[in-house]
This record gives C-alpha cells, structure tokens and sequence, in this order.
C-alpha cells in the first residue's frame, strides 16, 4: 500500500441560508494543515450537489454518478452536520441512502453543530453508518452556537473545538490507513467466502 490516504468531508445540510459550508470549510483548512502532503482532503457540500431522487433510493443500491465514484474513491469521510429537531437533515440521510457499498469498511469522524453541539444529530449518525459498515471514531466534534462566532464569511473555532477536530483527525486517519490496508489484503467478500 503505497497510496496516501484521501478524505472527503461532507455538508449535510442543503437549507438555503446554512452555515454547514462554513464550518466545512473549517474542517478542510484545518485537516489539510494536520495531513500536510499525506492525504487528500476533499469537500462535497450536499446544498450543491445533486443528490439522488428518493424514488430511486433502493437497499444496498447504489445511485451512482460522480458522487458515487467520489465517495467510493475516499478513504475516509468527515460529515459535518446540524441538528435540526434533535437528529440530522434529510439531505444529509438522503446523500447517504443513494450509496451504498462505496461507504463499506472505512471510517468516518461526525462534526456536529446547534445550539447544544449537535451530539444528538452525531449520535444518530453512528447508527446509521454502523449499517453500512462504517467506523466513526469515538471522538465527536461537537460545536456549540457557531453562528455566533462567525465574521468575513468565515468561522472562528474555540480552542477546545480545534483540539477535539485533531483527535478525530487522529483516529481518523489511524482507521482509514488499518482498513485500506485490510480491503487491499483481504476485502470482505473473500473473508467470507473462505470461511464458507
């Protein structure tokens, strides 16, 4: 395995008048810097892209299209996102149902974001990826309030969020290295097959 690494980190919500991007493009200024030239990190914000039609979300279906190939391509994912009504947006739920196997056994770290953190929307998260045989790292970040810590188009963390962002970026990048090692030498399928 000689490929470094690469991420994509994820807007979830699609509402018109969002903070998400901001605070993505946080994630991804920050991250760049702790990965330096090892990894590649890229950003899809769910408001911009065209996410697949509900009557075309099947189980264990993918939607496919450039997403599709964008995510099936990382090798972990950072997913940003606000809690509305204590769980996560219908975009975000609606990007992760039109994929399916391009998330299979890689991790993913949850930023959450509102008036108490987000936690609730991460915690649900968990749930749902762990469907999919994603790994979330223990560490969430949780952001309090962001909008009122936001001028020039752009978001000034806490110095305990910018801590808490480098230990997920940690386990991050610890389990995104371990399972592309372990789909190269061994994908899952196979695994299965010979214990058959």
């Amino acid at each position: 395995m000689t490929d470094p690494p690469s991420f994509v980190v994820i807007s979830g919500s699609a509402r018109d008048q969002r903070i998400g991007p901001l605070l993505a493009e946080w994630v991804v200024g920050e991250l760049q810097g702790l990965a330096g030239e090892g990894a590649r990190v890229e950003l899809v914000d769910a408001g911009d892209v065209e996410l697949p039609p509900h009557a075309d979300l099947q189980p264990g279906v993918s939607a496919g299209g450039g997403l599709a190939r964008l995510i099936d391509a990382a090798d972990g994912y950072v997913v940003v996102t606000p809690e509305y009504n204590h769980g996560y947006p219908a975009s975000l739920k609606q990007l992760i149902d039109g994929h399916y196997r391009e998330w299979m056994f890689k991790p993913a770290a949850l930023v959450g974001y509102g008036v108490s953190g987000g936690v609730l929307a991460a915690e649900q998260l968990r749930s749902v990826f762990a469907e999919l045989h994603v790994v979330t790292t223990r560490k969430v970040v949780a952001i309090s309030s962001p909008w009122t810590r936001l001028a020039g188009g752009r978001f000034t963390p806490e110095p305990g969020e910018r801590d808490a962002l480098a230990t997920a970026w940690s386990e991050l990048r610890w389990w995104a290295t371990a399972l592309q090692r372990q789909r190269t030498l061994e994908p899952y399928g196979a695994a299965r097959a010979g214990a058959a």
